[in-house]
């Protein structure tokens, strides 16, 4: 496996995506976007990246913050840091991010690509949804997604799967959000949900006090067979 940084170019000539790739050791036509959570593509999101890497994958994840902080790495385990995340969040335009996603999923195709999918976490796992929803993307996964509840209307575009993992504890989506997504989601062929009774937002992480060892094995586990079927 080898990684590095890169560029993708945004579309309609917006400027230049930074992204972190990890190529596998064996040329591959299928790729992984991981959207990152408010945090930037810091180390645990390079892990995610390299992990899938050395499963096969090439594997990129684009620079969601870099119209207005590139570069931006912040460590969740500290307040100041989660507090100037939270700030990047109020200042993002998600239909943004989903224009990186589509420019991110193109340049994968141009690289030679038959397969892309993608798995974000946090505000990463809206713009899965999201592109889910908007763009062509073969498969997508969202860990802990915030406002999915608020775009059930655009459900109805879902054309190729989709799987949610929901934490029950999520103290960012509280049980009313579950429940719409649930009775939304639940009839939907394309889409699988999965809730993770009493684990909180960001058990999935890599490290740090947020992960729970025994739900992210089972989330990723769930993950790995999903993309090892719908990216066949």
């Amino acid at each position: 496996m080898s990684a590095t940084n890169t560029e993708i170019p945004a579309l309609d000539g917006e400027g230049r995506i930074p992204a972190y790739i990890a190529r596998p050791d064996a040329e591959s036509s299928r790729a992984i976007i991981v959207i990152p959570e408010i945090f930037g593509v810091n180390g645990g999101i390079r892990q995610k990246v390299d992990d899938w890497a050395a499963l096969g994958y090439l594997a990129i994840a684009p620079d969601i913050f870099w119209r207005f902080a590139p570069g931006v790495e912040l460590d969740p385990d500290v307040e100041p840091e989660f507090q100037q995340a939270l700030g990047y969040f109020g200042q993002y335009d998600a239909d943004d991010g989903v224009k990186d996603i589509e420019a991110t999923i193109r340049w994968l195709r141009d690289q030679g690509v038959d397969k892309v999918g993608c798995v974000g976490f946090c505000l990463g796992g809206r713009l899965a949804y999201m592109a889910a929803a908007r763009t062509d993307i073969d498969a997508s996964v969202g860990y802990y997604g915030v406002m999915i509840d608020t775009m059930l209307n655009e459900s109805h575009a879902i054309s190729n799967p989709l799987m949610l993992h929901i934490p029950t504890a999520d103290h960012f989506v509280g049980p009313e959000a579950q429940q719409k997504i649930h009775e939304a989601l639940d009839p939907h062929p394309k889409v699988t949900l999965h809730d993770y009774p009493g684990l909180d937002h960001g058990f999935a992480a890599t490290s740090g006090n947020r992960r729970d060892a025994e739900g992210a094995g089972q989330a990723d586990a769930r993950t790995r067979a999903f993309f090892a079927e719908a990216l066949a």
